[in-house]
């Protein structure tokens, strides 16, 4: 049993059974992660000044092609114009949470469960969290995943395969080049991912979803909570 099994139990539905680790490509795996990482945190100086050495390494691993639109969404404007976008897409906006709990579990008591499960995971490897940050923000994940723990990582994002995934169709039906950065992660995960939001709905366990009068048709709510969060 593994130790995110451990700690929330088996996977129930909105949350996949990762399987067994199993990576044909361990450094791209990494180099991919790593990328994304950095292409979906907060844009400043420090973001600006990696972006050469980012496209070299994805170029490295035949990766840099599906990325250039989101380097150039970086560098074509003013940083502090670029600022104000990411804070209106990423941090004001609930249709593109960076947070895998989120679509799973909402801001629900439950989800505090599944961010302490996160946190566990983390210090069984030694490594300690920034407190400005919750720990299933998704750059902080991939970064654990290439540079501390690729199985329990692994484990991490794939459990997690159906918040990526919404997150991925959310940001390419909106326009941001962002979701390249999602496909990159996606990619180094086993299987295809879905074309719709319907086809994730049947990835996470459910049937085809009903209609939900009232609600914004990217609320996170609209996943249903896992089983573990009924009642």
């Amino acid at each position: 049993m593994s130790l995110l099994e451990k700690l929330l139990g088996r996977a129930g539905k909105g949350t996949l059974d990762p399987g067994a680790h199993h990576d044909p490509d361990p450094r791209r795996s990494a180099v991919l992660r790593q990328a994304a990482a950095v292409l979906l945190g907060y844009p400043d100086g420090q973001l600006l000044e990696r972006l050469p050495v980012l496209r070299a390494a994805l170029a490295e691993v035949g990766a840099a092609d599906g990325v250039a639109e989101l380097i150039d969404w970086f560098t074509a404007r003013p940083l502090e114009q670029v600022q104000a976008d990411y804070v209106q897409e990423f941090d004001l906006s609930r249709r593109h949470s960076l947070h895998l709990t989120y679509w799973t579990d909402g801001d629900t008591r439950r989800r505090g469960e599944a961010l302490a499960a996160f946190k566990q995971v983390y210090r069984a490897h030694g490594a300690e969290l920034d407190a400005a940050e919750l720990p299933d923000y998704l750059p902080l994940v991939l970064e654990f995943t290439a540079t501390v723990s690729p199985e329990d990582g692994w484990e991490l994002l794939q459990r997690y395969r159906p918040s990526l995934e919404l997150l991925r169709l959310s940001l390419r039906d909106d326009g941001l080049p962002h979701h390249r950065a999602v496909a990159l992660v996606c990619s180094t995960l086993p299987g295809v991912s879905p074309e719709d939001r319907e086809a994730v709905m049947r990835m996470a366990g459910y049937g085809p979803p009903t209609e939900s009068v009232g609600l914004d048709p990217y609320d996170p709510r609209l996943l249903p909570l896992t089983e573990r969060n009924q009642g």
